[in-house]
């Protein structure tokens, strides 16, 4: 199925009772401060609370596609990623993902995937694991900012914080937002595979005292092929008990990446 696919592996190629919410917005000129003090900010505001259980609202489009669905999130914080796909109320798609597997099945074709992401790290060369995943859908970073050093300038009224060495593999930029310092955006590039990866976070919403997304928006392109992801979160819980079950039906096929 083409959204649990993109988030599985799309994604990872570059590196996968209700309260009230109020809108953040980002009109404020942001003043020039260090890359080390943006990047402590950003680690600052990460993520807290323990479970999310979400409705996202999902419209996908490649070269070939064009589908909107219904899916539900579960997130169990750095344990599980757990997605159910929905087309006009029928499961069409189930997803679960730890820190050491990936599995889905899809109804469509009937098939499953059950693996690791040994198998992407052997793709790029490099590691990409869990919690990459993980912090793009909370609006973090999908590479620690403190593992390398950056420099910072100010950039359509967000800062920009720039590598002072890029990656062999990957160019990587990524903007924050001068007032609760997660992510507007994050580009990834490899001129090498004509690849790039870019994941807008057009809003967010305050969540008992979290700043979550509201909209992302996922744009990648590669050897004349492009996938556009938009994932509305339409309500979101907190630390909630989350059951996060995944059983692939009888008589599906495996298939392998």
């Amino acid at each position: 199925m083409k959204f649990l696919k993109a988030v599985l592996i799309l994604m990872l190629v570059f590196t996968s009772c209700k309260s009230s919410k109020s809108a953040i917005g980002s009109a404020v000129e942001p003043k020039a401060i260090s890359a080390k003090k943006i990047s402590n900010k950003h680690f600052q505001n990460r993520f807290h609370k323990n479970t999310v259980e979400a409705r996202l609202k999902v419209a996908y489009q490649d070269n070939n596609n064009k589908q909107k669905l219904s899916v539900k999130l579960r997130i169990d914080k750095d344990k599980v990623i757990w997605l159910n796909a929905t087309y006009i109320g029928v499961i069409v798609a189930r997803a679960k993902i730890t820190p050491s597997s990936v599995s889905y099945y899809e109804k469509l074709n009937k098939t499953f995937f059950k693996g690791d992401f040994e198998l992407l790290k052997n793709m790029l060369g490099t590691d990409v694991n869990f919690s990459q995943l993980q912090n793009l859908l909370l609006g973090q970073a999908i590479f620690d900012l403190n593992a390398q050093k950056f420099k910072s300038v100010v950039d359509n009224d967000a800062y920009l914080l720039l590598p002072t060495e890029q990656q062999a593999l990957f160019n990587i930029l990524f903007w924050i937002n001068p007032i609760h310092f997660k992510l507007d955006k994050q580009e990834l590039n490899s001129a090498l595979k004509n690849q790039t990866l870019k994941v807008a976070y057009k809003k967010y919403t305050n969540i008992e005292g979290e700043t979550f997304p509201k909209n992302i928006e996922i744009r990648a392109k590669g050897n004349e092929k492009f996938t556009n992801i938009d994932i509305e979160y339409r309500s979101v819980i907190f630390n909630k008990i989350l059951s996060t079950p995944f059983k692939v039906p009888s008589g599906y096929k495996q298939v392998v990446f």
